[in-house]
């Protein structure tokens, strides 16, 4: 290999960046923030405390509470059968460590979200959630009223914001409240009830945004 073919291969070196870590789903958070050991030799060293996070702890749960397999527990966090068994481990090895080095256990942080309840502010017409689900909701996050907020019970995933409204998409709506859904074919929106003000929902078709169009002059 000469010299010029031994350049040419260094400079079409490609380094991979890391992968994007995916969000892993927690039912709820932990009633308690960690453990801490008693005895007569414990306290006596200064060693940090062992950091189990959310999805570690989540692990745990469905795995040695809940009982059930890896991939099981893998689809309720919403990660791949691998990824769950390496979370897993790692809990137990943080637990082990703690439990033989004598340290405290504190839960908290991690890449996680909470499968919390959602809410409808009839003022602004929004939905939202409550990740902490140990603090009461007093007020809606984005017009902050405090009395037009009610629960929303289903999937989430229905919701329709007014920024990704399609052209031609089918709503059924709630001329009460405004509440919207994604129509759904077979179900007629009359049949449907508002989670919201339990009143009977209307089929509506929303026009959407139009495609910007392309003012440049023609291409000769």
């Amino acid at each position: 290999m000469n010299h010029s073919s031994l350049s040419l291969d260094r400079t079409n070196v490609h380094y991979m960046s890391p992968r994007t870590k995916r969000l892993r789903k927690v039912i709820n958070p932990p009633v308690i923030k960690g453990f801490k050991p008693y005895g007569p030799d414990t306290g006596k060293g200064k060693a940090e405390p062992v950091m189990l996070h959310y999805e570690e702890y989540e692990a745990l749960r469905l795995c040695d509470y809940d009982l059930y397999n890896h991939h099981a527990a893998s689809i309720f966090m919403g990660v791949s059968r691998p990824t769950f068994t390496r979370i897993y481990s790692a809990a137990r090895q943080k637990i082990a460590r703690a439990f033989v080095e004598g340290r405290q256990i504190a839960i908290e942080g991690g890449k996680v979200y909470f499968d919390s309840d959602w809410y409808h502010c009839g003022s602004c017409k929004c939905f939202f959630n409550n990740p902490e689900k140990d603090q009461k909701v007093g007020e809606c996050p984005l017009c902050g009223d405090t009395e037009k907020i009610s629960g929303v019970e289903g999937d989430p995933e229905k919701f329709v914001p007014e920024t990704s409204v399609e052209v031609g998409t089918e709503l059924c709506y709630c001329p009460q409240c405004g509440y919207e859904q994604r129509h759904q074919q077979g179900i007629p929106c009359k049949q449907e009830v508002c989670p919201s003000c339990q009143s009977h929902l209307t089929r509506k078709t929303l026009p959407g945004k139009q495609p910007a169009r392309h003012r440049g002059g023609r291409k000769h």
